[in-house]
């Protein structure tokens, strides 16, 4: 018998959020009434036009506002004069376990193929280089007996702190009960404690030195080092390992933005109300409308959206994708649509700094055997030098191939902040050449390179969410915001979503899981109301819903 997969089912809130979306009955009804209702989204990011692509299919009218390029942070850059050769500066590891996110990906038929992590088949080879030495591998195998006790030492720390292996079993089960009776103390322990003092405290790192712990911090396992999380809760880097995010991963060969572009474009064959072959670009006249400055409750309890250029448009619901932040920086947004309790949390947000810096090599001149050593001449790189991890793209012998130079976190990363993307390639290559000294990288070197600062892109400020110690309220807040049946009027019809509102920031699958809680949410507000055959989120919240750290468990 097969065995059932680790997928993103909670563990805060186990909602099959990928069978809700299958189910032959829909996600729900709405009253006819309010079918072309219109609704407004702000953001065209993954999270947004998943809520607007399920929306329309519910009869509704989604008016899509955006202020900058569609495809928020799943940004794909393409290379020019080069068909299909793209730098993901955003995101462009999607693991197996995201099968929401999945989904939709298989809804329009998107090709993908395994991401060259290190110590994968797809890498083909890794090396790592710590303190001036390099270590060259294929697997894990290979690798000297330091990070052999490293990765065991991780290991059994996940089972003595966290029960991994019974835990990720209830998740394979999908069974929510037993996945809360295991995780909600896990959240009273684990809160307002950092991973760097997971590691510290855990027996099996105790028995270890402080290099041990250093060489976990640059080095890591499954996509790389992890030392700038080490002052985030521990809680993040749980349910990513216990859902496996960060192992399995695919990447969408020809751009990840593909998926929120074919959701524009895509006519869903089960729509409610509107005729055949309707899409989201035909229902907003081929554009999306322009950035939103000013949110505010109209006088008969609709909320009115005013647009960069001071059009004003009322509307029955509104589903704000943007980083939270903009709801107080770059959106006038009247304070009584959000309690207090729910300002502190959106303003208490904090932001990971993220730098990525591409360019386009002729061929994927990395594969070619040294003579000497009978290995690769470059192989996918981690490194406690300034680019950290240096990722190898390889799109065919006959075409031309993509090196991710440097990718770096946190203070990592604002080093690269004031530096034009010249200077940056220049720092990386210098970086590089002094692990590959027998190596001409530039002399493959095509066409400009491609660079990105998350937190200086006025739309984001910021990669993702990376949440501290004693931010799990916080947190619980937003996530929990589509259940507004308890909320005073001037509270409801205006639903928050996207990664930094989910418990998996960073993933595209939170950004999926919670736009279809505020799907639900905007269904619910407007009369409607899900098949018992298939409740929705807010149908089964009482029974699964997260902890509440004021109430205890």
């Amino acid at each position: 018998m097969k065995q059932a997969p680790v997928t993103v089912f909670g563990p805060d809130f186990p909602f099959a959020y990928d069978d809700w979306i299958k189910h032959p009955e829909g996600l729900g009804k709405l009253p006819t009434e309010h079918h072309g209702t219109e609704v407004a989204i702000i953001g065209a990011g993954v999270s947004g036009m998943v809520a607007a692509h399920e929306l329309m299919k519910l009869g509704l009218k989604p008016v899509i506002y955006e202020t900058g390029r569609m495809g928020g942070r799943l940004r794909s850059a393409h290379f020019p004069n080069a068909d299909g050769i793209v730098a993901e500066l955003g995101g462009m590891r999607f693991p197996k376990s995201a099968t929401t996110f999945n989904h939709y990906t298989d809804l329009l038929k998107l090709p993908k193929k395994p991401f060259p992590n290190p110590l994968t088949a797809a890498a083909g080879s890794t090396v790592i280089n710590l303190a001036g030495k390099s270590d060259y591998a294929e697997t894990m195998a290979d690798l000297p007996q330091m990070y052999h006790e490293i990765a065991n030492a991780w290991d059994e720390a996940l089972e003595s702190e966290a029960h991994l292996v019974e835990l990720q079993q209830a998740i394979k089960d999908r069974d929510s009960q037993r996945i809360k009776s295991l995780w909600d103390p896990l959240v009273i322990a684990w809160d307002d404690r950092t991973f760097y003092d997971f590691l510290a405290a855990a027996p099996s790192f105790r028995k270890l030195d402080f290099h041990h712990r250093e060489i976990f911090g640059q080095v890591g396992f499954g996509t790389g080092g992890w030392d700038s999380d080490f002052r985030n809760t521990m809680l993040e880097i749980l349910r990513v390992v216990l859902t496996e995010c960060d192992n399995d991963q695919d990447l969408i060969v020809g751009g990840s933005d593909q998926l929120p572009r074919g959701l524009w474009s895509h006519s869903p064959d089960d729509c409610t109300h509107w005729p055949a072959e309707t899409n989201l670009s035909q229902l907003n006249n081929g554009a999306t409308r322009p950035g939103v400055v000013g949110l505010k409750r109209h006088s008969d309890n609709k909320i009115t959206v005013t647009d960069q250029y001071h059009n004003e448009r009322e509307f029955s619901a509104v589903i704000a994708t943007c980083q939270s932040w903009l709801l107080t920086t770059g959106i006038n947004t009247e304070e009584s649509l959000f309690s207090q309790n729910h300002w502190m949390a959106l303003d208490r947000t904090s932001y990971m700094q993220s730098s990525k810096t591409f360019v386009m090599v002729d061929r994927p001149f990395w594969k070619d055997i040294d003579p000497d050593t009978g290995r690769h001449c470059m192989s996918m790189t981690l490194t406690d030098r300034l680019t950290r991890g240096t990722y190898l793209f390889d799109n065919g012998d006959d075409k031309p191939a993509v090196i991710c130079l440097t990718y770096t976190w946190m203070a990592d990363a604002l080093k690269m902040l004031p530096l034009p993307v010249e200077r940056r390639v220049e720092l990386a290559l210098d970086a590089l050449s002094k692990i590959y000294p027998d190596v001409n990288i530039r002399q493959h070197i095509v066409g400009k390179p491609i660079t990105i600062s998350w937190e200086d892109d006025e739309n984001f400020l910021g990669a993702f969410k990376g949440a501290h110690p004693g931010h799990y309220r916080y947190n619980r807040r937003m996530y929990t915001h589509f259940m507004q049946s308890e909320m005073p009027t001037e509270q409801r019809g205006i639903f928050i979503a996207g990664d930094d509102v989910s418990w998996t920031p960073g993933w595209a699958e939170g950004a999926v899981q919670t736009a279809l809680n505020a799907v639900w949410g905007v269904m619910n507000h407007l009369g409607g109301k899900c098949s018992a055959n298939n409740p929705g989120p807010g149908d089964l919240f009482a029974d699964v819903q997260p902890v509440d750290l004021d109430k205890g468990i």
